[in-house]
Protein backbone atom coordinates (compact mmCIF):
# COMPACT_ATOMS: atom_id res chain seq x y z
CA UNK A 1 0.00 0.00 0.00
CA UNK A 2 2.84 2.44 1.17
CA UNK A 3 4.59 1.27 -2.57
CA UNK A 4 1.31 1.96 -4.16
CA UNK A 5 0.56 5.46 -2.84
CA UNK A 6 4.62 6.41 -3.72
CA UNK A 7 4.70 5.58 -6.96
CA UNK A 8 1.16 7.19 -7.21
CA UNK A 9 2.53 10.65 -5.61
CA UNK A 10 6.11 9.93 -8.09
CA UNK A 11 3.89 10.01 -11.25
CA UNK A 12 1.73 13.21 -9.60
CA UNK A 13 4.82 14.83 -9.70
CA UNK A 14 6.32 13.95 -12.57
CA UNK A 15 3.37 14.74 -14.42
CA UNK A 16 3.75 17.88 -13.00
CA UNK A 17 7.16 18.67 -13.82
CA UNK A 18 6.43 17.28 -17.78
CA UNK A 19 3.30 19.82 -17.84
CA UNK A 20 5.92 22.88 -16.44
CA UNK A 21 8.30 22.03 -18.78
CA UNK A 22 5.71 21.99 -21.94
CA UNK A 23 4.20 24.78 -21.01
CA UNK A 24 7.67 26.96 -20.15
CA UNK A 25 8.24 28.98 -23.24
CA UNK A 26 10.97 27.42 -25.92
CA UNK A 27 13.46 30.58 -26.29
CA UNK A 28 15.28 31.34 -29.67
CA UNK A 29 18.91 32.15 -29.85
CA UNK A 30 20.16 35.96 -29.99
CA UNK A 31 23.64 36.38 -31.03
CA UNK A 32 25.93 39.29 -29.60
CA UNK A 33 28.91 39.44 -32.52
CA UNK A 34 31.96 41.65 -31.24
CA UNK A 35 35.11 42.68 -32.08
CA UNK A 36 36.89 41.47 -28.56
CA UNK A 37 39.92 43.78 -29.29
CA UNK A 38 37.72 46.39 -28.33
CA UNK A 39 34.99 45.25 -26.11
CA UNK A 40 36.47 45.59 -22.58
CA UNK A 41 40.60 45.78 -21.28
CA UNK A 42 40.94 43.45 -18.14
CA UNK A 43 44.17 44.67 -17.85
CA UNK A 44 45.41 48.22 -18.62
CA UNK A 45 47.13 47.49 -21.97
CA UNK A 46 43.88 49.57 -23.97
CA UNK A 47 43.56 45.87 -25.60
CA UNK A 48 40.35 44.38 -24.92
CA UNK A 49 40.66 40.64 -24.21
CA UNK A 50 39.11 37.77 -22.92
CA UNK A 51 39.27 37.91 -19.42
CA UNK A 52 37.76 41.74 -19.81
CA UNK A 53 34.79 39.94 -22.11
CA UNK A 54 34.29 37.25 -19.79
CA UNK A 55 33.99 39.93 -16.74
CA UNK A 56 31.17 41.86 -18.80
CA UNK A 57 28.79 38.73 -19.33
CA UNK A 58 26.37 39.63 -16.83
CA UNK A 59 26.24 42.77 -19.31
CA UNK A 60 24.69 40.50 -22.10
CA UNK A 61 23.03 38.19 -20.41
CA UNK A 62 21.27 40.93 -18.75
CA UNK A 63 20.80 42.40 -22.19
CA UNK A 64 18.89 38.85 -22.97
CA UNK A 65 21.63 37.38 -25.71
CA UNK A 66 22.40 34.00 -25.58
CA UNK A 67 25.48 33.34 -28.25
CA UNK A 68 28.72 34.99 -28.30
CA UNK A 69 30.68 35.27 -31.85
CA UNK A 70 33.90 36.35 -31.82
CA UNK A 71 36.18 37.86 -34.31
CA UNK A 72 39.30 35.44 -35.05
CA UNK A 73 41.33 34.64 -31.99
CA UNK A 74 44.43 33.32 -33.79
CA UNK A 75 47.75 35.17 -33.44
CA UNK A 76 48.11 37.44 -36.38
CA UNK A 77 49.80 41.27 -37.18
CA UNK A 78 46.64 43.04 -37.88
CA UNK A 79 44.49 44.12 -35.40
CA UNK A 80 41.33 42.28 -36.86
CA UNK A 81 43.21 38.58 -37.06
CA UNK A 82 42.20 37.65 -40.41
CA UNK A 83 45.62 36.69 -41.83
CA UNK A 84 47.25 34.50 -39.40
CA UNK A 85 50.35 33.87 -38.74
CA UNK A 86 49.54 30.62 -36.53
CA UNK A 87 46.34 29.50 -36.67
CA UNK A 88 47.04 27.19 -33.28
CA UNK A 89 48.11 29.61 -31.02
CA UNK A 90 46.11 32.50 -29.32
CA UNK A 91 47.15 36.41 -29.71
CA UNK A 92 48.66 37.05 -26.58
CA UNK A 93 46.65 40.35 -26.27
CA UNK A 94 43.66 38.60 -26.39
CA UNK A 95 45.17 36.08 -23.39
CA UNK A 96 46.37 32.28 -23.17
CA UNK A 97 44.26 29.19 -24.02
CA UNK A 98 43.66 28.87 -20.65
CA UNK A 99 41.90 32.27 -20.29
CA UNK A 100 40.17 31.32 -23.39
CA UNK A 101 38.83 27.85 -21.99
CA UNK A 102 37.88 29.61 -18.65
CA UNK A 103 35.42 31.88 -20.75
CA UNK A 104 33.88 29.11 -22.67
CA UNK A 105 33.10 27.39 -19.36
CA UNK A 106 31.86 30.66 -18.13
CA UNK A 107 29.60 31.09 -20.99
CA UNK A 108 28.03 27.34 -20.78
CA UNK A 109 27.28 27.58 -17.18
CA UNK A 110 25.24 30.30 -17.95
CA UNK A 111 23.22 28.56 -20.38
CA UNK A 112 24.98 30.85 -23.58
CA UNK A 113 26.97 29.33 -26.59
CA UNK A 114 29.91 30.83 -28.39
CA UNK A 115 30.94 30.97 -31.74
CA UNK A 116 34.58 31.62 -33.08
CA UNK A 117 35.20 33.21 -36.54
CA UNK A 118 37.79 31.28 -38.94
CA UNK A 119 39.21 32.33 -42.21
CA UNK A 120 42.07 29.52 -42.76
CA UNK A 121 42.04 30.13 -46.76
CA UNK A 122 45.16 32.89 -46.34
CA UNK A 123 48.14 32.82 -44.27
CA UNK A 124 50.57 35.37 -43.63
CA UNK A 125 55.21 35.35 -44.39
CA UNK A 126 55.60 34.59 -40.60
CA UNK A 127 53.38 31.41 -40.97
CA UNK A 128 55.32 28.12 -40.84
CA UNK A 129 53.55 27.22 -43.94
CA UNK A 130 55.32 30.03 -45.94
CA UNK A 131 58.55 30.01 -44.45
CA UNK A 132 59.37 26.79 -44.79
CA UNK A 133 57.59 26.15 -48.63
CA UNK A 134 58.69 29.49 -50.37
CA UNK A 135 61.90 28.24 -52.42
CA UNK A 136 61.91 24.76 -51.32
CA UNK A 137 60.67 21.93 -53.26
CA UNK A 138 61.06 19.33 -51.01
CA UNK A 139 59.62 21.12 -47.99
CA UNK A 140 56.30 18.90 -46.87
CA UNK A 141 54.57 22.65 -47.06
CA UNK A 142 55.44 22.90 -50.38
CA UNK A 143 51.81 22.56 -51.44
CA UNK A 144 49.72 24.00 -48.95
CA UNK A 145 49.81 27.46 -50.33
CA UNK A 146 49.78 28.23 -53.83
CA UNK A 147 52.68 29.73 -55.83
CA UNK A 148 53.01 31.76 -59.11
CA UNK A 149 56.15 29.94 -60.44
CA UNK A 150 57.16 26.63 -60.66
CA UNK A 151 60.08 27.51 -58.26
CA UNK A 152 58.10 28.30 -55.67
CA UNK A 153 59.32 32.23 -55.13
CA UNK A 154 56.71 33.90 -55.25
CA UNK A 155 53.36 32.68 -53.21
CA UNK A 156 50.59 33.87 -55.45
CA UNK A 157 48.06 36.80 -54.16
CA UNK A 158 45.58 36.79 -51.61
CA UNK A 159 41.98 38.07 -52.03
CA UNK A 160 41.38 41.34 -54.36
CA UNK A 161 44.83 40.00 -56.23
CA UNK A 162 46.49 42.20 -53.56
CA UNK A 163 49.90 40.33 -52.24
CA UNK A 164 50.11 42.46 -49.16
CA UNK A 165 48.25 44.66 -46.34
CA UNK A 166 49.34 47.42 -44.71
CA UNK A 167 48.31 47.77 -41.20
CA UNK A 168 46.71 50.44 -39.83
CA UNK A 169 50.00 51.13 -37.70
CA UNK A 170 52.03 50.60 -41.12
CA UNK A 171 53.34 47.27 -40.70
CA UNK A 172 52.87 45.57 -44.20
CA UNK A 173 52.03 41.91 -44.00
CA UNK A 174 52.52 39.75 -47.23
CA UNK A 175 49.53 37.48 -47.80
CA UNK A 176 48.87 34.94 -49.66
CA UNK A 177 46.24 32.26 -50.42
CA UNK A 178 46.00 28.85 -49.09
CA UNK A 179 45.80 25.48 -51.36
CA UNK A 180 42.24 24.10 -50.34
CA UNK A 181 42.30 21.48 -52.67
CA UNK A 182 45.32 19.50 -51.00
CA UNK A 183 43.69 16.78 -49.22
CA UNK A 184 46.40 17.68 -46.61
CA UNK A 185 45.55 21.03 -46.33
CA UNK A 186 41.65 19.65 -45.26
CA UNK A 187 42.72 17.24 -42.96
CA UNK A 188 45.10 20.24 -41.37
CA UNK A 189 41.85 21.75 -40.91
CA UNK A 190 39.60 19.18 -39.76
CA UNK A 191 42.05 18.85 -36.69
CA UNK A 192 42.48 22.42 -36.09
CA UNK A 193 38.14 23.04 -35.77
CA UNK A 194 38.61 19.70 -33.95
CA UNK A 195 40.83 21.21 -31.51
CA UNK A 196 38.54 24.23 -31.16
CA UNK A 197 35.35 22.17 -30.35
CA UNK A 198 36.93 19.75 -27.75
CA UNK A 199 40.42 21.05 -26.71
CA UNK A 200 41.15 17.81 -24.14
CA UNK A 201 39.44 15.56 -26.26
CA UNK A 202 37.45 13.95 -23.92
CA UNK A 203 34.25 14.19 -25.75
CA UNK A 204 32.62 16.40 -23.43
CA UNK A 205 32.52 19.85 -25.33
CA UNK A 206 31.78 22.48 -22.35
CA UNK A 207 35.50 23.61 -22.56
CA UNK A 208 34.92 23.94 -26.29
CA UNK A 209 33.52 26.62 -28.81
CA UNK A 210 29.68 25.52 -30.03
CA UNK A 211 30.48 26.24 -33.59
CA UNK A 212 32.03 28.53 -36.05
CA UNK A 213 32.02 31.19 -38.85
CA UNK A 214 33.25 30.68 -41.99
CA UNK A 215 34.73 34.31 -43.45
CA UNK A 216 34.71 34.98 -46.58
CA UNK A 217 33.75 31.11 -47.98
CA UNK A 218 33.33 30.37 -52.12
CA UNK A 219 33.21 27.55 -54.18
CA UNK A 220 35.35 29.43 -56.11
CA UNK A 221 37.95 30.98 -54.02
CA UNK A 222 38.84 34.31 -55.41
CA UNK A 223 38.18 32.87 -58.95
CA UNK A 224 41.48 31.70 -59.11
CA UNK A 225 41.55 28.24 -61.14
CA UNK A 226 42.90 26.24 -59.12
CA UNK A 227 40.43 26.79 -56.28
CA UNK A 228 37.55 25.60 -57.51
CA UNK A 229 34.37 23.25 -57.08
CA UNK A 230 35.82 23.77 -53.19
CA UNK A 231 32.22 22.80 -51.86
CA UNK A 232 32.50 19.07 -52.92
CA UNK A 233 36.30 19.42 -52.41
CA UNK A 234 36.77 21.29 -49.10
CA UNK A 235 33.55 23.09 -47.60
CA UNK A 236 31.34 19.95 -47.18
CA UNK A 237 34.05 17.43 -45.96
CA UNK A 238 35.52 19.83 -43.44
CA UNK A 239 32.01 20.53 -42.07
CA UNK A 240 30.71 16.32 -42.35
CA UNK A 241 33.59 15.58 -40.66
CA UNK A 242 33.29 18.28 -37.77
CA UNK A 243 29.42 16.99 -37.14
CA UNK A 244 30.79 13.65 -36.40
CA UNK A 245 33.45 15.08 -33.79
CA UNK A 246 30.02 17.29 -32.08
CA UNK A 247 26.81 16.71 -34.17
CA UNK A 248 25.08 19.40 -32.05
CA UNK A 249 27.52 22.11 -33.49
CA UNK A 250 26.83 24.95 -35.84
CA UNK A 251 28.48 26.54 -39.10
CA UNK A 252 27.65 29.52 -40.15
CA UNK A 253 28.93 30.99 -43.66
CA UNK A 254 29.67 34.46 -44.70
CA UNK A 255 28.85 34.04 -48.70
CA UNK A 256 31.44 36.09 -50.81
CA UNK A 257 28.53 37.57 -52.99
CA UNK A 258 26.14 39.41 -50.51
CA UNK A 259 23.42 39.02 -52.97
CA UNK A 260 23.40 35.22 -52.55
CA UNK A 261 21.01 34.39 -50.52
CA UNK A 262 22.94 31.00 -49.92
CA UNK A 263 20.88 28.65 -51.36
CA UNK A 264 24.06 26.85 -52.69
CA UNK A 265 25.44 26.59 -49.68
CA UNK A 266 22.93 24.70 -47.87
CA UNK A 267 22.53 22.62 -50.57
CA UNK A 268 25.99 21.69 -51.93
CA UNK A 269 28.76 22.84 -48.83
CA UNK A 270 26.26 21.28 -45.98
CA UNK A 271 26.24 24.44 -43.94
CA UNK A 272 23.45 25.50 -41.01
CA UNK A 273 23.07 29.08 -40.98
CA UNK A 274 23.93 31.89 -43.78
CA UNK A 275 23.65 35.94 -43.71
CA UNK A 276 20.66 37.27 -44.80
CA UNK A 277 22.65 40.47 -46.51
CA UNK A 278 19.21 41.27 -48.50
CA UNK A 279 17.07 41.66 -45.81
CA UNK A 280 19.32 43.56 -43.73
CA UNK A 281 19.26 46.17 -46.82
CA UNK A 282 15.24 45.91 -47.26
CA UNK A 283 15.47 46.55 -43.19
CA UNK A 284 17.22 49.76 -43.53
CA UNK A 285 14.95 50.88 -46.70
CA UNK A 286 11.78 51.29 -44.88
CA UNK A 287 10.47 50.13 -48.43
CA UNK A 288 7.31 47.45 -47.73
CA UNK A 289 7.71 45.91 -50.99
CA UNK A 290 11.62 45.42 -50.24
CA UNK A 291 11.17 44.02 -47.24
CA UNK A 292 8.01 41.75 -48.54
CA UNK A 293 10.51 40.64 -50.88
CA UNK A 294 13.05 39.77 -49.08
CA UNK A 295 11.65 38.21 -46.24
CA UNK A 296 9.92 35.83 -49.16
CA UNK A 297 12.92 34.80 -50.72
CA UNK A 298 15.24 35.08 -47.21
CA UNK A 299 13.30 33.84 -44.67
CA UNK A 300 10.14 31.77 -45.81
CA UNK A 301 11.93 30.18 -48.48
CA UNK A 302 15.07 28.80 -46.20
CA UNK A 303 15.36 25.51 -46.74
CA UNK A 304 13.46 23.21 -43.39
CA UNK A 305 16.66 22.84 -40.82
CA UNK A 306 18.24 25.97 -41.94
CA UNK A 307 18.63 29.19 -40.66
CA UNK A 308 19.43 32.90 -41.81
CA UNK A 309 21.52 35.50 -39.91
CA UNK A 310 19.29 38.07 -39.72
CA UNK A 311 21.59 41.19 -38.78
CA UNK A 312 21.46 45.33 -38.77
CA UNK A 313 25.39 45.63 -39.11
CA UNK A 314 28.58 43.62 -38.96
CA UNK A 315 32.38 44.95 -38.35
CA UNK A 316 32.67 44.90 -42.54
CA UNK A 317 29.51 47.93 -42.58
CA UNK A 318 28.86 51.12 -41.61
CA UNK A 319 26.65 51.22 -38.69
CA UNK A 320 23.49 52.33 -39.07
CA UNK A 321 23.18 55.13 -36.36
CA UNK A 322 25.70 56.46 -38.52
CA UNK A 323 23.77 56.87 -41.20
CA UNK A 324 20.41 57.10 -39.63
CA UNK A 325 20.45 59.68 -37.11
CA UNK A 326 16.50 59.12 -35.66
CA UNK A 327 16.54 57.52 -32.56
CA UNK A 328 12.78 56.39 -33.98
CA UNK A 329 13.86 54.89 -36.81
CA UNK A 330 16.86 52.71 -35.01
CA UNK A 331 14.11 51.77 -33.02
CA UNK A 332 11.79 50.22 -35.77
CA UNK A 333 15.10 48.78 -37.61
CA UNK A 334 15.97 46.98 -33.81
CA UNK A 335 12.06 45.88 -33.95
CA UNK A 336 12.31 44.34 -37.21
CA UNK A 337 15.73 42.77 -36.80
CA UNK A 338 14.78 41.45 -33.29
CA UNK A 339 10.96 39.70 -34.04
CA UNK A 340 11.07 38.69 -37.92
CA UNK A 341 12.26 35.39 -37.47
CA UNK A 342 15.53 33.63 -38.56
CA UNK A 343 18.25 34.15 -36.04
CA UNK A 344 19.33 37.85 -34.79
CA UNK A 345 22.77 38.90 -34.96
CA UNK A 346 23.53 42.60 -32.68
CA UNK A 347 26.74 43.93 -33.42
CA UNK A 348 28.46 45.05 -30.03
CA UNK A 349 27.74 48.79 -29.35
CA UNK A 350 24.73 48.49 -31.89
CA UNK A 351 22.23 47.99 -28.94
CA UNK A 352 23.51 51.66 -27.76
CA UNK A 353 23.61 53.48 -31.04
CA UNK A 354 27.46 53.52 -31.68
CA UNK A 355 28.16 55.26 -34.36
CA UNK A 356 31.15 54.56 -37.17
CA UNK A 357 31.19 54.66 -41.06
CA UNK A 358 34.13 53.33 -43.28
CA UNK A 359 37.19 56.01 -43.38
CA UNK A 360 39.26 57.14 -46.51
CA UNK A 361 42.34 57.43 -45.04
CA UNK A 362 44.46 55.66 -48.17
CA UNK A 363 45.72 52.60 -48.57
CA UNK A 364 45.44 50.71 -45.04
CA UNK A 365 43.47 48.75 -42.90
CA UNK A 366 42.51 51.68 -40.37
CA UNK A 367 40.03 52.25 -43.11
CA UNK A 368 37.59 50.07 -41.06
CA UNK A 369 38.68 51.34 -37.58
CA UNK A 370 35.71 53.61 -37.35
CA UNK A 371 33.18 50.12 -37.76
CA UNK A 372 35.37 48.73 -34.66
CA UNK A 373 35.74 51.29 -32.25
CA UNK A 374 36.09 50.58 -28.71
CA UNK A 375 32.74 50.24 -26.97
CA UNK A 376 31.28 52.97 -24.71
CA UNK A 377 31.09 52.07 -21.15
CA UNK A 378 31.36 55.63 -19.87
CA UNK A 379 29.24 59.16 -19.65
CA UNK A 380 32.62 60.43 -20.18
CA UNK A 381 34.10 58.04 -23.08
CA UNK A 382 36.88 57.64 -20.52
CA UNK A 383 37.38 54.52 -17.45
CA UNK A 384 38.83 51.25 -16.81
CA UNK A 385 38.28 48.93 -19.29
CA UNK A 386 37.89 51.02 -22.56
CA UNK A 387 39.54 49.52 -25.02
CA UNK A 388 41.03 51.90 -27.39
CA UNK A 389 44.28 50.38 -28.56
CA UNK A 390 44.02 52.52 -31.70
CA UNK A 391 44.36 55.86 -29.69
CA UNK A 392 46.58 58.69 -31.31
CA UNK A 393 47.40 56.02 -34.32
CA UNK A 394 46.18 57.84 -36.90
CA UNK A 395 42.80 60.62 -38.27
CA UNK A 396 40.71 57.09 -37.74
CA UNK A 397 41.09 58.21 -33.86
CA UNK A 398 40.99 62.26 -34.79
CA UNK A 399 37.64 61.82 -36.26
CA UNK A 400 36.47 59.42 -34.00
CA UNK A 401 32.72 59.50 -32.69
CA UNK A 402 33.46 58.30 -29.31
CA UNK A 403 32.35 61.09 -27.50
CA UNK A 404 31.30 61.99 -23.61
CA UNK A 405 28.31 63.04 -23.10
CA UNK A 406 26.33 62.44 -26.00
CA UNK A 407 24.08 59.90 -24.80
CA UNK A 408 25.96 56.97 -26.70
CA UNK A 409 27.26 54.63 -23.55
CA UNK A 410 26.18 51.99 -21.44
CA UNK A 411 26.57 54.34 -18.60
CA UNK A 412 24.09 57.13 -19.73
CA UNK A 413 21.60 54.41 -21.34
CA UNK A 414 21.30 51.65 -18.55
CA UNK A 415 18.74 53.77 -15.60
CA UNK A 416 16.79 55.36 -18.39
CA UNK A 417 13.48 53.27 -19.18
CA UNK A 418 13.48 55.28 -23.03
CA UNK A 419 17.20 54.56 -23.78
CA UNK A 420 17.49 52.65 -26.84
CA UNK A 421 19.54 50.02 -24.53
CA UNK A 422 16.37 49.85 -22.85
CA UNK A 423 14.57 49.11 -25.94
CA UNK A 424 16.85 46.17 -27.10
CA UNK A 425 16.27 44.75 -23.73
CA UNK A 426 12.48 44.94 -24.37
CA UNK A 427 12.00 43.75 -27.19
CA UNK A 428 14.68 41.27 -26.60
CA UNK A 429 12.59 40.21 -23.16
CA UNK A 430 9.51 40.52 -25.44
CA UNK A 431 10.91 37.80 -28.18
CA UNK A 432 11.95 35.13 -25.29
CA UNK A 433 8.63 35.34 -23.82
CA UNK A 434 6.28 34.26 -26.83
CA UNK A 435 6.82 31.22 -28.59
CA UNK A 436 5.68 32.26 -31.87
CA UNK A 437 8.50 35.43 -31.64
CA UNK A 438 11.26 33.27 -30.04
CA UNK A 439 10.81 30.33 -33.35
CA UNK A 440 7.76 30.65 -35.34
CA UNK A 441 7.82 30.58 -39.17
CA UNK A 442 7.28 33.87 -41.45
CA UNK A 443 4.37 34.88 -42.72
CA UNK A 444 3.81 38.08 -44.70
CA UNK A 445 0.44 39.61 -43.20
CA UNK A 446 -1.83 41.59 -45.88
CA UNK A 447 -3.22 44.80 -44.90
CA UNK A 448 -4.27 48.00 -47.35
CA UNK A 449 -1.44 50.55 -46.11
CA UNK A 450 1.96 51.09 -48.01
CA UNK A 451 3.64 52.54 -45.17
CA UNK A 452 2.59 49.43 -43.10
CA UNK A 453 4.65 46.55 -42.97
CA UNK A 454 3.59 43.48 -40.93
CA UNK A 455 4.40 39.86 -40.69
CA UNK A 456 2.86 37.04 -38.19
CA UNK A 457 5.13 34.74 -36.72
CA UNK A 458 3.12 31.32 -35.54
CA UNK A 459 4.67 28.10 -34.18
CA UNK A 460 1.69 25.11 -32.63
CA UNK A 461 -1.31 26.91 -31.34
CA UNK A 462 0.90 30.07 -31.14
CA UNK A 463 0.40 33.11 -33.20
CA UNK A 464 1.66 37.11 -33.06
CA UNK A 465 0.75 39.94 -35.89
CA UNK A 466 3.34 42.58 -36.28
CA UNK A 467 2.66 46.09 -37.83
CA UNK A 468 5.50 48.39 -38.28
CA UNK A 469 4.65 51.85 -39.89
CA UNK A 470 7.20 52.99 -41.67
CA UNK A 471 6.68 56.56 -42.06
CA UNK A 472 6.84 59.81 -40.11
CA UNK A 473 3.18 60.44 -40.45
CA UNK A 474 0.06 58.32 -38.11
CA UNK A 475 -1.26 55.87 -40.30
CA UNK A 476 -4.19 53.34 -40.27
CA UNK A 477 -4.79 49.91 -41.80
CA UNK A 478 -7.04 47.26 -42.59
CA UNK A 479 -5.96 43.85 -42.57
CA UNK A 480 -7.34 41.76 -45.07
CA UNK A 481 -8.83 38.30 -44.45
CA UNK A 482 -11.40 36.66 -41.54
CA UNK A 483 -11.34 39.13 -38.54
CA UNK A 484 -9.90 38.01 -35.36
CA UNK A 485 -9.66 39.55 -31.38
CA UNK A 486 -6.42 40.13 -30.47
CA UNK A 487 -4.39 40.72 -27.32
CA UNK A 488 -1.76 43.56 -26.90
CA UNK A 489 2.41 42.85 -26.44
CA UNK A 490 3.97 45.82 -27.63
CA UNK A 491 2.10 49.46 -28.62
CA UNK A 492 -1.49 50.30 -28.96
CA UNK A 493 -4.59 48.50 -28.95
CA UNK A 494 -6.06 47.37 -32.06
CA UNK A 495 -9.37 46.32 -33.57
CA UNK A 496 -10.82 43.02 -34.85
CA UNK A 497 -9.13 44.16 -38.53
CA UNK A 498 -8.32 47.78 -38.52
CA UNK A 499 -5.03 49.25 -36.53
CA UNK A 500 -3.59 53.05 -36.05
CA UNK A 501 0.01 53.47 -35.62
CA UNK A 502 1.67 56.29 -34.66
CA UNK A 503 5.04 57.54 -36.76
CA UNK A 504 7.31 54.80 -36.77
CA UNK A 505 5.48 52.85 -34.26
CA UNK A 506 5.72 49.42 -33.67
CA UNK A 507 2.42 47.12 -32.70
CA UNK A 508 2.62 43.30 -31.52
CA UNK A 509 -0.42 41.99 -30.65
CA UNK A 510 -1.16 38.38 -30.08
CA UNK A 511 -3.32 36.56 -32.08
CA UNK A 512 -6.94 35.03 -30.26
Amino acid sequence: MKYLIFLLLFTASLTGWAQQSLSKPQKGEVIYHVCQRSFYDSNGDTQGDLNGLRQKLDYLQELGVTSILLMPLYDADCYHNYFANDFEKIDAEFGTMADYIKLVKDVHRRGMKIYLDMETQYVTSKHRWWKEAVGNLKSPYSDYILFDDAAHQQPTTMIFNLRELISYDGTVIPITTVNLRNPDVLTYNVGLFSYFLDPNKDGNFDDGADGFRLDHAMDNLDEKPALTNLFATFWKPLVTRLKQVNPAMTIVAEQANWNDVGTDYFERAGVDRMFGFGLQRAMLSFNKQQLINKADSILRLCPQGKDQLIFLENHDIDRFASLEKDGRKQRVAAALQLLIGGIPAIYYGQEIGMQGRNGSFGNTDGNDIPRRQAFDWYKSGEGPGMAVWYKNTGQWWAQSTLKPNDGISVAEQLASPTSLLSYYKKLIALKQSNPALATGRYENADNTNASIYGFYRTTGASRVLVLVNLSDQPQQTTLTGRSRPYKTLLGPAIGLQRARLAPYEVGVWEVR
